[in-house]
């Protein structure tokens, strides 16, 4: 029986036996201990399941992987640690140096400067596309040698929702998987795999953690692309690997397993983004609620960039729950139950009201983080973009009285209470 996807926050994943842990155990070792060397041997042979040092796999984190891979209707998953490092991954499992990326312009800052700088030192190319792109431009943007797309469901911090059909059909055209980050949404409010990924990412750091307690990261397969009939394309999956004897992932562990299991035997091994147990053990209390903590987190994003839409002094607020917001439809398609408790807004008077504003906020923490339980906003042109000009920071899209604000769990009207004060200073 298939069980609703509240009922898999709590129990997915971990299913303890007879007199076994009822909590998912932290396994704090680095090592494991086998009673022969053929044992191990059958482990480094990718022969056995099982596990030999956690910089490669871990129980506990294999655990909490599982839980998201059943959140996401994925078939395996993997944790990082952090969202950086599972977008890193998720692109460099399947392109190497020579390799060509279409990616959305409209993503988080850290990914758009991994993709255009750090991956093109590796060789790796990229072409930027609006997420409002035609599929005509989306067509005219690949490459022969492009491997992979890229984008967000809701973007951090633009609030640009992708329409992800689209973008599936268009990679799906040029036999290439579309990778999703869909950390704003959770799987509570969108699984873009039901809509055509089959990559889907997370930074666990935000929502499914909830509480700003563990940074980490998840790479989930959808088990839905066919590597092998691509084999020309993707040899690192569909031809022997001879730092592991010579195995085909593709061949071996199928549609459903090569992906993740290539990422474990390769990238994990080599670079080892590895998350800790105890920081899955946190993730893995931040799901067990996830599906009671995002319709809260919803209803006070919408209280709130309702109420800034008829303030005077707000210039513009971007949040897909608005009827006027230019991605509504797109909203209303792919996040019919609401998407995320971030709200961005433009305040007149730049960056001298939006300094007096945050001065002013007494509930909102100054933070660079979003998507936790305590409402926190950020000016970006006086912190994260803080050395650029006015003139270049227009440039880059982003107003100088710009603001981020993640609501949290508190009470709405106490949120607009204090939004409410703030503004009456400027």
């Amino acid at each position: 029986m298939e069980q609703s996807i509240n009922t898999k926050c709590v129990q997915a994943g971990y299913t303890p036996k007879n007199g076994e842990p009822r909590q998912i155990p932290i396994i704090q070792s680095t090592t494991f201990k086998y009673d022969t060397s053929e044992d191990m041997g059958k482990l480094f042979d990718l022969e056995a399941s099982g596990y030999f040092y956690t910089r490669l796999q871990n129980p506990t984190n294999d655990y909490v992987a599982a839980k998201i891979a059943a959140l996401e209707g994925g078939t395996a998953a993997m944790l990082t640690s952090s969202g950086q490092a599972a977008n890193f991954f998720a692109i460099f499992n399947i392109c190497e140096c020579g390799s060509h990326v279409v990616a959305s312009s409209s993503i988080y800052g850290g990914t758009f400067n991994l993709i255009s700088v750090t991956l093109k030192k590796m060789g790796i190319d990229v072409t930027f596309v609006s997420p409002d792109a035609s599929e005509e431009e989306l067509n005219a943007a690949f490459k022969d040698n492009t491997r992979a797309m890229f984008g967000e469901t809701i973007a951090n911090p633009a609030l640009t929702v992708l329409d992800i059909e689209k973008f599936a059909k268009v990679a799906h055209a040029h036999n290439v998987p579309l990778i999703v980050d869909n950390t704003f949404p959770t799987p509570v409010n969108c699984r873009p795999i039901e809509w055509g990924a089959d990559i889907v990412t997370h930074s666990t750091t935000k929502y499914m953690d909830g509480h700003g307690a563990a940074v980490g990261g998840v790479i989930v397969d959808s088990g839905k692309f066919d590597w092998m009939a691509h084999k020309d394309m993707y040899p690192g999956l569909t031809t022997p690997d001879e730092s592991y004897h010579g195995i085909t992932y593709a061949e071996r562990f199928g549609k459903e397993g090569a992906f993740i299991t290539k990422a474990t035997a390769q990238l994990m091994r080599d670079l080892g983004c590895i998350q800790s147990p105890q920081n899955a053990f946190i993730l893995n209390l931040g799901l067990e609620s996830l599906h009671v903590r995002m319709p809260r987190h919803v209803e006070n994003g919408q209280a709130v960039a309702e109420f800034l839409e008829t303030q005077s002094k707000v210039a513009k607020v971007n949040y897909p729950g608005l009827k006027s917001d230019k991605y509504h439809a797109l909203a209303e398609k792919y996040l019919p139950n609401g998407g995320c408790g971030v709200v961005s807004f433009e305040l007149k008077g730049g960056r001298a009201a939006a300094e007096k504003f945050m001065k002013n906020l007494k509930l909102a923490a100054i933070e660079t983080h979003v998507a936790d339980a305590r409402t926190c906003c950020l000016n970006p042109a006086t912190s994260t973009h803080r050395q650029l000009t006015d003139e270049q920071l227009e440039a880059a899209g982003i107003s100088a009285g710009l603001v981020r604000m993640s609501c949290g769990l508190e009470d709405k009207n106490d949120l607009i209470a204090d939004l409410k004060q703030a503004l009456e200073s400027i």
